[in-house]
């Protein structure tokens, strides 16, 4: 295998078995002593202390969970799905994820075709509450297509709400997602989007911490969020409680240096509670996909610019606007009153009266003058490439 050690790979694969996502007591160690010198640290100790300073329940915790793995077996079911488990060292490895320092994942399993480190290089993270509302689901699978469009992949956890929309949106507009799991990746949770991961598993990836057959916990959902952050260029929370984990993503990317945003929604909804809260630090403000791209993406990759809809009269001349403005609303209105209102030369406004006459704003009736009765015409503006 490229970019390890022979058993370099077997033994990652065992210390998943045996260390929980994230732990940064086993971190120190691994930095210290390397994967292997770790293990037989933890196998062959006898009655010495091989970590000073660690728990001894955690210690006795992680040796149990070591001495019951089998790493041969693991691999070979994840190779059977297709996929592989991924190293430090390895040319698909993301070296993003050395920013988490000791809290490093020891290895990833994967399902999908694409190659990790290249995806996670142009990636956008999309994340919210499980619960979400229509609005939430609507905006999370427009800004997925957004981004999937401009060629960025989509990050998300594969949970029920705004992720599954983030994914869906990707994969509905034939581009690249990729859902990061809590469990093992031939375990599909929530079971209801067995589906949908399968479905990311032949179009996108599917990546993981634990070993396969490993389960969710309220505390790996947690740990997961720190992945997703490592792995993208910003994060964005669509919709979010003030305990939302979105949040914990959120703060993680912040952490980690990486941008962070969030879609602001209505003030009295609970669900956008958090994100305006985001909203109030140093998140940014984003509406669309190039809002993001502005963000995250190479310099000089700018959104448009947004106005409000520009009306006929916004191209009149100053002075042949005051003169618009002094006409009455209702009735036809002698030329001397309109002067008097605008406070010109009566001379000077029958000149502007009859320019606005000749552009269809005004009509004449006997002596007077009075506003074109016409509605109001569709604006020219655009937003964005609508």
């Amino acid at each position: 295998m490229t970019g390890s050690e022979p058993d370099e790979r077997l033994v990652r694969a065992t210390l998943t078995r045996a260390v929980e996502p994230g732990d940064e007591h086993a971190g120190r160690w691994l930095r210290r002593y390397g994967a292997t010198g770790f293990l037989d640290r933890l196998l062959h100790s006898g009655g010495d202390d091989p970590f000073p300073g660690t728990g001894a329940k955690r210690v006795d915790s992680w040796r149990r969970r070591a001495t019951t793995a089998e790493p041969a077996r693991d691999l070979d079911t994840v190779h059977r799905l297709g996929g592989r488990f991924l190293v430090p060292g390895d040319i698909e490895w993301p070296r993003q994820l050395d920013d988490l320092g000791d809290a490093r994942p020891l290895g990833l399993w994967i399902r999908g075709p694409a190659d990790l480190r290249t995806w996670a290089l142009s990636s956008v993270a999309l994340v919210g509450a499980r619960a979400c509302t229509p609005y939430g689901a609507h905006t999370a699978a427009d800004l997925a297509t957004g981004l999937a469009r401009q060629g960025w992949v989509v990050v998300s956890g594969a949970a029920y709400g705004i992720d599954g929309a983030a994914h869906r949106g990707a994969l509905a507009a034939g581009g690249a997602t990729v859902a990061v799991l809590a469990c093992g990746v031939d375990t599909p949770y929530p079971r209801g989007h067995g589906q949908l991961i399968d479905r990311i598993a032949e179009q996108g990836l599917v990546v993981g911490e634990l070993p396969p057959e490993s389960h969710p916990t309220p505390s790996r959902f947690i740990l997961r969020n720190r992945l997703i952050a490592a792995l993208t260029r910003g994060t964005v929370v669509v919709e979010a409680q003030h305990r939302s984990g979105s949040l914990v993503t959120a703060r993680a990317a912040a952490r980690l240096g990486r941008h962070t945003m969030g879609v602001p929604g209505p003030v009295t909804s609970a669900l956008s509670a958090g994100v305006h809260e985001l909203l109030r630090g140093d998140a940014v403000l984003v509406t669309d996909a190039q809002e993001i791209v502005e963000l995250v993406g190479a310099m000089g990759e700018l959104a448009p610019a947004r106005r409000g809809p520009v009306l006929p009269r916004d191209l009149l001349a100053p002075a042949t606007a005051h003169i618009l403005e002094a006409v009455p609303a209702r009735g036809p209105t002698p030329t001397t009153v309109i002067a008097r209102r605008a406070g010109t030369h009566p001379d000077d406004t029958l000149a502007k009266l009859y320019e606005l006459h000749s552009l269809g704003f005004v009509e004449r009736y006997g002596e007077g003058w009075q506003l074109t009765n016409t509605g109001t015409q569709r604006s020219n503006a655009r937003r964005g490439d609508t």
